[in-house]
């Protein structure tokens, strides 16, 4: 069953621990292309990178392209309910929390197709 990770940095600890780290980064790029906001994350990025990369682009997002952004969680299929709970007060802690929300999402399809392959 699948359980997501409390933590950007335990997903990414279990993804790289599942072997999975790679269709991590392939499943993001290919979500980000089909939105529209073309992404290549290379394969050779840390996690930390990841993190740091996936964080700053989600805020650039927030702060100058709204409707590309509600796009994006449209096409990875972020959780709609969960993205109204936060507070948006503070677009930095926002752009964290979201970005979170979209590696939670990317690694569940990842972890799925692994499983179920």
């Amino acid at each position: 069953m699948f359980v997501a990770p409390k933590s950007v940095d335990l997903l990414l600890t279990e993804a790289e621990n599942e072997t999975l780290y790679l269709k991590l980064i392939e499943q993001i790029n290919k979500d980000f292309n089909l939105a529209n906001e073309g992404i290549d994350f290379p394969m050779s990025m840390s996690p930390n990178e990841l993190k740091i990369q996936l964080h700053e682009k989600i805020y650039r997002l927030i702060q100058y392209k709204f409707a590309e952004y509600l796009n994006l969680l449209y096409i990875i299929d972020v959780s709609e309910e969960e993205v109204k709970k936060m507070d948006g007060s503070d677009l930095v802690i926002l752009a964290e929390q979201v970005s979170f929300l979209i590696l939670k999402r990317e690694w569940q399809k990842v972890w799925f197709k692994n499983k179920y392959r």
